[in-house]
């Protein structure tokens, strides 16, 4: 196995187990005026943006998940949808060439609903069409880097811990204008403010992390709604996570139809870290 697999085993694990990488407070007369005007600050601007987002119904999504370790990078890249009214999702998720051990993987389908993440194409160890589950209620850092993509609503509902945060102004993100918000998440303040689907797993990611703020960069519409969140997670071997996730494309219809109880594998699943 050479270096770079090496890594990425080290990021999967389960599935893809990253088990290594990592208000706004408005700052003078220009914060005061660019911020969404719906909220008082730019902190609470951020702090509601879980809020926002279930009002706003659902959205596609991109995501880009970076892990840094040992002076080796490896990204894993997602597209889907997300509707945050009902909490549920999905995504296909690409590993780099290498990460299951072989030139060429198939994208792996995730579906993210509350309490559990569904996960086909997994790889080894897993029968052709059956899907994994995992109960993310379980899961040490609460799904928020398990998946190879951080859970999109319960990325922005970990801004309800949102501190430390400056506005540093107004940018564009894929043509629309957005108002640029820096600072750190804690995810026990977060997860005591989440909504109850986001609770549990978000209590499990605050007694699980040993790093348990997360700095963050959140850029909102005039509209309150994300566009774009970076967040970035510490672990205590030093190595890091960042997190990107895009919002886009806001109503757009989101079908998730979980597999039938025989399709769900439940034998043992071979880790590409075994190889």
């Amino acid at each position: 196995m050479g270096q770079r697999t090496r890594a990425t085993a080290a990021a999967v694990g389960l599935g893809l187990y990253a088990a290594a990488l990592t208000g706004c407070s408005g700052s003078g007369e220009a914060a005061e005026q660019d911020h969404d005007p719906s909220a008082s600050t730019p902190a609470e601007a951020v702090r509601q943006a879980a809020d926002v987002l279930i009002r706003a119904g659902s959205s596609r999504i991109r995501t880009s998940m970076e892990m840094a370790s040992g002076g080796t990078k490896v990204s894993v890249n997602g597209t889907g949808g997300f509707d945050f009214a009902r909490h549920r999702g999905s995504l296909k998720v690409v590993l780099p060439p290498d990460a299951a051990g072989a030139p060429e993987h198939k994208p792996i389908t995730e579906l993210l609903t509350p309490g559990a993440l569904y996960m086909k194409n997994r790889g080894e160890g897993v029968p052709a069409g059956k899907w994994v589950r995992v109960d993310t209620t379980r899961l040490a850092d609460g799904n928020l880097v398990t998946g190879g993509a951080t859970e999109p609503l319960a990325a922005a509902e970990l801004l309800r811990g949102a501190r430390s945060v400056t506005y540093v102004g107004g940018e564009t993100v894929g043509g629309v204008p957005v108002w640029h918000c820096q600072g750190v998440a804690d995810i026990a303040r977060a997860a005591k403010g989440a909504s109850p689907d986001s609770r549990k797993p978000l209590s499990a990611a605050a007694k699980g992390f040993s790093v348990t703020t997360v700095p963050f960069d959140a850029y909102v519409d005039g509209e309150g709604r994300l566009r774009l969140l970076r967040q970035r997670f510490t672990f205590t071997n030093g190595a890091e996570v960042v997190s990107t996730t895009w919002f886009y494309a806001f109503g757009s219809p989101v079908r998730v139809v979980l597999p039938a109880e025989g399709d769900i594998y439940s034998g043992k699943i071979v880790s590409a870290s075994a190889k």
